[in-house]
């Protein structure tokens, strides 16, 4: 089992995070949904529970190609799915994603907290001597390059864009956590991945927090980017925005290529 938090810092406030976050998750989704492949909304509906009230989702990534070939030969193609059921009682979250046909063996658990700091809280999850000698931080500033740069955008690139509703940009590579010419909060996200397959633990493990790292440092690139799209939205106006995107996801998710294959050569 890995424990690990990443740390991503960014140029907003806690309040304004939780809009853009909401949008980006909505905006990406339907951008990587297509052809029967990508993301189904099954449930967004509020919760409430004694510890935790906000806002329960469920999902089905339906992965198809994605996923690397030495992944694919572990399970039959119709079992290329993953299930993720999320708790978002903001500012904390709590994400589990489970694969229906690896079952118990497959645990991969993202906790989320946010908190309007320079990356300063050592331990804002409460973890326990043991588990903070197991966890391992990793910190994601939004202005270092990509390690995949085949993934580059200039649209994307905190150091090429400002915005204009927010007056904040573009941010100066690696000094702008200093300035005090914006807001600077971080979230903490303390991710647990566990995978009990002889012979496939240690590689698929590494393989998951590799991929958490790209994904994180990728969304939240777009959520500073895409500011002047989601800022001064309303929580109204995001849900509403949500509803939209479900409905839209469920027809690309009909959707199939009807093109035909190119013929060997």
């Amino acid at each position: 089992m890995l424990i690990r938090e990443f740390r991503v810092v960014l140029p907003l406030t806690v309040e304004e995070y939780r809009v853009g976050q909401l949008y980006s998750v909505a905006k990406t989704s339907s951008q990587e949904t297509s052809n029967g492949e990508g993301v189904e909304v099954l449930v967004n509906e509020p919760y409430k529970e004694p510890e935790h009230e906000g806002q329960y989702t469920h999902k089905i990534y339906h992965l198809g190609s994605r996923l690397p070939g030495w992944i694919r030969a572990l399970i039959p193609s119709s079992a290329l799915k993953l299930e993720e059921k999320a708790w978002n009682a903001y500012p904390y979250c709590k994400t589990v994603l489970k694969s229906p046909f690896l079952g118990e063996k497959f645990t991969f658990i993202i906790e989320s907290r946010h908190a309007q700091d320079n990356c300063k809280t050592e331990n804002i999850h409460n973890l326990s001597e043991k588990e903070l000698k197991e966890r391992t931080v990793e910190v994601i500033d939004i202005t270092k390059p990509l390690k995949d740069q085949k993934n580059y955008k200039e649209s994307e690139d905190p150091t090429l864009i400002r915005s204009e509703k927010a007056n904040r940009g573009p941010l100066k590579l690696e000094e702008w956590r200093e300035s005090t010419d914006h807001p600077v909060m971080t979230c903490y996200k303390l991710v647990t991945v566990e995978f009990k397959y002889f012979g496939f633990q240690t590689k698929v493990e590494n393989f998951m927090m590799g991929i958490e790292f790209d994904l994180f440092t990728k969304f939240h690139r777009q959520v500073y980017c895409w500011l002047d799209e989601w800022f001064g939205m309303s929580m109204d106006d995001v849900r509403a925005f949500e509803l939209k995107t479900k409905e839209d996801l469920k027809k690309k998710l009909e959707e199939k290529d009807d093109k035909p294959a190119a013929a060997e050569k």
